[in-house]
């Protein structure tokens, strides 16, 4: 496949998960809630993440924000469910990487949809829309 027609694909799934989120909402019952804010852009989410014997059941996210940030939380809400908390952080920590531009096998750490926000890191202003979500994971993990 080549170049350009990756990136469409690429742009494709982004949009598809900024226009149809997966699990936008609100976990009812005991859950771990987190809200951060990017205040350079306004993005802003609310994630709840509920932890059973170290293993994320469920995850979700309300918020505002551009087509790069609520993709992001959708895509990370996907891919951490059913995972130990310690994969959930290798995980961020491997898209804090490809963030800044590193590569990083994605196929090992099973990140589903996420390789679409690859490009994101050649656009510096919006590496911080991309890696909000994960910043929130992080800090409800730490905070637990």
């Amino acid at each position: 496949m080549s170049f350009s027609n990756l990136d469409t694909l690429y742009r494709q799934v982004i949009m598809d998960h900024y226009k149809n989120p997966r699990n936008k909402g609100t976990i009812d019952g005991n859950a771990l809630t987190v809200d951060m804010n990017n205040p350079t852009c306004g993005d802003r989410i609310q994630l709840q993440l509920q932890v059973e014997d170290g293993i994320v059941q469920d995850a979700k996210f309300t918020g505002e924000g551009c087509s790069i940030s609520m993709s992001s939380a959708s895509m990370m809400t996907q891919a951490i469910q059913g995972k130990k908390l310690d994969d959930a952080l290798k995980m961020s920590k491997a898209f804090s990487e490809m963030m800044l531009g590193e590569d990083v096998d994605t196929e090992e750490l099973d990140m589903g949809d996420i390789e679409s926000l690859q490009g994101v890191s050649q656009f510096p202003a919006r590496i911080k829309c991309a890696t909000l979500a994960w910043k929130a994971m992080e800090k409800g993990v730490q905070e637990q």
